[in-house]
Formats: structure tokens, C-alpha cells, sequence
């Protein structure tokens, strides 16, 4: 036999894979992605507490009037007014989902399944604008409603998408109208 065959036959392969290792990291991976959303949950219970002198959302009356307007579309959340970013999650206002918006002469009430509903009566309203973003949504000029209203003392707004963003305009108007008309009431 000559001595490069038995070199060749000597030699060992390299082990492809360090399953050890790789599995060392993946578990190491997923403990770090668990700690990160369980950082985040217990800020979000933190941000409610904080939170927790904001008093018990209104529910609507049992007789709220004929509907002036209605809508369906996204609730994408409220924020403390005038600040986009500072987002309120007390009484499940934080909480995303689809709505159901209507407007009577009573005030506006906001249906949402899987969340809980709430309304602002007539009374509580403070404006309404087409803006681009609140916390965690930011959509093109204009694509968004924002509905300012008074809430124990804190001034509050809500962002909602309609289905069809052609409503918004005229739910700004008459909002604007009905707060106007309130005021000059008083």
C-alpha cells in the first residue's frame, strides 16, 4: 500500500452540525423573546395602574335618540390630548379592535366586540379632527378620526379608521356642529 491512501483513509470528516450548541442557542433565544414580552405585559399592567384614577367609563342610556350617524370600522386606541404618543390603557382603552360608532343627540357611542364599550355623552365631546396618527398607528394625512372628549378631568382622545375613510369628513363636521351647538346651549 502506498502512503497516501493510507493517509485518506485515516482522516476523519468534520462533523457538520453541533447540535449541542445549536440547541443551546435556540432555547437561550426563546428564553430572551420570553422575558422581552413579559417585560412588555407587565409595563402595560403598570401603565393601567398608573393610571387607575381615571374614573369608570359611562355606558350608553338606554334611550339615546334617533342615530345622526353611524360607522363601522377600527378603534385604534386613546392618548392623553394634544399627546400622541401617551397612549391610556386604563379600562380597556388601550385595547385595539373593531368598532361600532354612533352619534345621537345623547352622544356618541363606541361597540366594541371582544373590548369594552363606553360612551361619551354629548356633553363630554371637546372636537374632532382628521389627524395621521396616534399611538401605534400611523396612517396618511387625514386617515384617521380623532374625537376629543373629557373624561373625569382628563382630556382624552380616540383614534378610529372607518371602513371607508370617505365618512370622516362629515363625522368631523357634525361633531364640530354638535359641540358648537352645546356650547352656545350653556
Amino acid at each position: 500500500m502506498t502512503p497516501v491512501i493510507l493517509l485518506a483513509e485515516a482522516e476523519k470528516s468534520a462533523e457538520v452540525t453541533n447540535w449541542g450548541a445549536r440547541i443551546g442557542w435556540l432555547v437561550g433565544l426563546a428564553l430572551f423573546i420570553a422575558l422581552v414580552y413579559w417585560l412588555m405585559r407587565e409595563g402595560w399592567k403598570w401603565r393601567g395602574t398608573l393610571q387607575g384614577d381615571l374614573p369608570a367609563l359611562p355606558s350608553a342610556p338606554e334611550e339615546t335618540g334617533p342615530a345622526r350617524l353611524s360607522m363601522s370600522g377600527r378603534y385604534h386606541g386613546s392618548t392623553t390630548a394634544g399627546q400622541w404618543l401617551d397612549r391610556i390603557v386604563a379600562h380597556g382603552l388601550g385595547t385595539r379592535s373593531r368598532a361600532e360608532l354612533t352619534l345621537t343627540d345623547a352622544g356618541l357611542e363606541v361597540e366594541r366586540p371582544g373590548a369594552t364599550d363606553f360612551f361619551v355623552p354629548t356633553a363630554a365631546l371637546r372636537g374632532a379632527r382628521l389627524d395621521k396618527g396616534i399611538a401605534g398607528k400611523v396612517l396618511t394625512e387625514g386617515g384617521l378620526l380623532v374625537v376629543t372628549w373629557e373624561h373625569g378631568d382628563k382630556q382624552i382622545d380616540s383614534g378610529f379608521r372607518s371602513d371607508h375613510a370617505a365618512e370622516h369628513t362629515e363625522w368631523v363636521d357634525t361633531l364640530n356642529q354638535m359641540i358648537n351647538n352645546t356650547e352656545g346651549a350653556r
